[in-house]
């Protein structure tokens, strides 16, 4: 294998990098063949990457064994699940940047030829895809698994059930089924074992052609899995011997793709907002009425939780993603034609399905669990810019209820577990969008705990923040332009009237236009939460919702933004000032 030798190491000069490298155990040789980064988010703060650094050496090995020179890579993460509901919380999103932005600058300081990196939990997915569109260098990314789920009163659990039975437990007083669901919900390493984020975004990144299919298949605790990894390293070197680039697979196509296969599976609607990141780091339009568009004539074909029934584990037994493929190609659904990282077209890919007999988890496109897919996007007078539901979580159509506002996520959930909020509330929380939060929280506490008081059909949920892959019912997130940056739903006071539509893709609040600018007219926007540190870089920079929440500009698409209020809002943000309406001060209750 000939590639261009790295110019770190090459000449009289630069003697003192290959000293530092042989401190390393390189050799002259190992410096001579390509350099592949093995990058990974072992962390001991969660379960989802603890295999990480045992999966690492396999895919090491598999560098090797195709000659070349693995240099292994860490970075961050943090887990949604242990800060739910949490001031930590707000770090989440966060750490999708600073995932890609780490291993961004690994590469690009090393000059490194081709890149593997191994993603095991929400944000290391998204992060790893942003990295690897960034840098544009052979490779691949490679979902460490998903976990087992766990097993009570004879039947599977996962954390949503977990989530659930706090609201319940809170609701009855009563702690002994809640602390079985505890003990027994994970037993063993790996990602939440429902299709929630995580393996939402690992179904994806093999639709969209970062990551091999069938890679995700095996969970985390199967011996499969340690040999997708050496394959991972093998597959590198032969896409730096080809060339391979994402810029070479990376197409509308493939995005559509991607989209269609999350709302097949009833996927999470994280999604959105790491497609449309993904997308605009390639350089490729993507609108978020396209996520509609595209799941209006998609079924859903995956029986998978927190909708349905299955684990992410029983979509492995049944056949795996390539099943899925097989019938979304044989359909028409999805662009058989697009490449993937292996070489092979996506069609190539779902023709060595192998399903199991009489598994029941994949259904056909003839006969779907429902006839389109699972993610809707609502605008109306709350929502200018768009907002997002997840269509089969939700209990009814349409809904008209009373606002009930609060300006955090703390101030709701109180409410929730007091039994303030009651049937015909619609929930307002807001703030708590991108640079509102910042960080743009998830509500899966709140939206559980909602379920587990038996209000998931008669309470719905509006925010600028985001939902959990396991969240359930009529609940809107994603509101855009977001409260801090002075969107509508920084108007919306306690009693309003609010209508959730979906049918019409309608979010809106009953108030003319002269009502709803006569009340901006008395709002300024709260200071930053944060004036140091890392939080306060990311308030400075982050764009909306409705364009994925990403943090660097583009030379091609203009700023990142959808509202075009960025700017105004960074100056209005300065002034020392409070919300006039609808609720108070930012932390208190809203407008009791």
């Amino acid at each position: 294998m000939t590639t261009r030798p790295n110019p770190l190491f090459v000449g009289i000069e630069r003697a003192p990098a290959r000293a530092s490298m042989r401190a390393t155990g390189l050799s002259t040789e190992d410096l001579k063949k390509p350099m592949i980064g093995v990058a990974h988010s072992w962390i001991g703060t969660m379960p989802c990457n603890l295999n990480h650094r045992r999966l690492a050496q396999e895919v090491m090995a598999g560098v090797r064994a195709a000659g070349g020179t693995p240099i292994e890579i860490n970075t961050i993460a943090i887990s949604d699940v242990i800060t739910m509901g949490t001031e930590g919380m707000r770090t989440s999103l966060v750490s999708r940047e600073v995932i890609a932005d780490s291993i961004e600058l690994v590469c690009r300081g090393h000059g490194l030829d081709g890149l593997v990196t191994l993603a095991g939990c929400d944000k290391t997915i998204p992060g790893a895809a942003l990295a690897h569109v960034r840098l544009d260098i052979p490779g691949a990314v490679i979902y460490s698994g998903t976990m087992m789920p766990g097993e009570h009163l004879g039947r599977d659990i996962t954390l949503q059930d977990v989530f659930e039975a706090v609201g319940s437990a809170t609701a009855t007083g009563c702690t002994d089924e809640l602390d079985k669901l505890e003990r027994a919900a994970c037993p063993g390493i790996g990602a939440c074992a429902g299709h929630y984020t995580a393996n939402t975004m690992a179904v994806v990144l093999e639709f969209l052609g970062l990551s091999p299919f069938g890679s995700m298949d095996p969970p985390a605790v199967d011996a499969r899995k340690d040999t997708v990894c050496r394959q991972a390293g093998e597959l590198v070197m032969r896409a730096v011997a080809e060339g391979l680039r994402p810029s070479r697979f990376l197409t509308p196509s493939s995005l559509r793709n991607a989209i269609a296969a999350g709302v097949a599976t009833g996927g999470s609607t994280n999604m959105v907002l790491h497609l449309l990141a993904i997308a605009r780091e390639a350089d490729i339009p993507l609108d978020i009425d396209e996520f509609d568009r595209i799941s209006s004539v998609t079924p859903i074909i995956a029986d998978l939780r927190p909708n349905g029934t299955f684990t992410a584990v029983d979509l492995d037994r049944a056949g795996g993603t390539r099943v899925i493929a097989r019938h979304m190609v044989d359909a028409g659904l999805i662009a058989g034609d697009e490449s993937t990282v292996t070489g092979r077209t996506v069609a190539h890919e779902a023709a060595d399905a192998a399903e199991t007999p009489g598994q029941r988890v994949v259904t056909t496109v003839e006969a779907p669990l429902s006839p389109s897919g699972a993610l809707l996007i609502l605008r109306g007078n709350l929502a200018p810019d768009g907002s997002v539901v997840k269509a089969p979580g939700a209990v009814t159509l349409r809904m008209t209820g009373t606002a009930l506002v609060f300006n955090c996520e703390e101030e709701a959930m109180a409410a929730v577990q007091t039994g303030r909020v009651r049937p015909g509330h619609v929930v307002v929380i807001r703030y708590e969008g991108p640079r509102g939060g910042p960080g743009m929280r998830e509500m899966l506490g709140v939206t559980s705990a909602l379920i587990g008081r038996g209000l998931g059909t008669s309470v719905g949920l509006v925010t600028d923040g985001r939902f959990s892959g396991a969240t359930r019912g009529l609940m809107v997130g994603h509101v855009a332009p977001e409260a801090a940056e002075g969107g509508p739903i920084a108007a919306v006071c306690d009693g309003d009237r609010i209508t959730i539509d979906l049918q019409r893709r309608e979010c809106s609040v009953d108030l003319d236009p002269g009502e709803l600018a006569a009340r901006m007219r008395d709002w300024s926007a709260p200071p930053p939460r944060y004036t140091i540190g890392v939080m306060a870089k990311y308030w400075s920079t982050v764009s909306s919702a409705a364009v994925g929440a990403v943090t660097t500009p583009h030379p091609t698409q203009g700023p990142a933004t959808a509202s075009g209020k960025a700017e105004e809002c960074q100056q209005a943000s300065a002034v020392e000032g409070v919300m006039a309406v609808g609720g108070g001060d930012v932390g208190a209750a809203g407008g009791s």
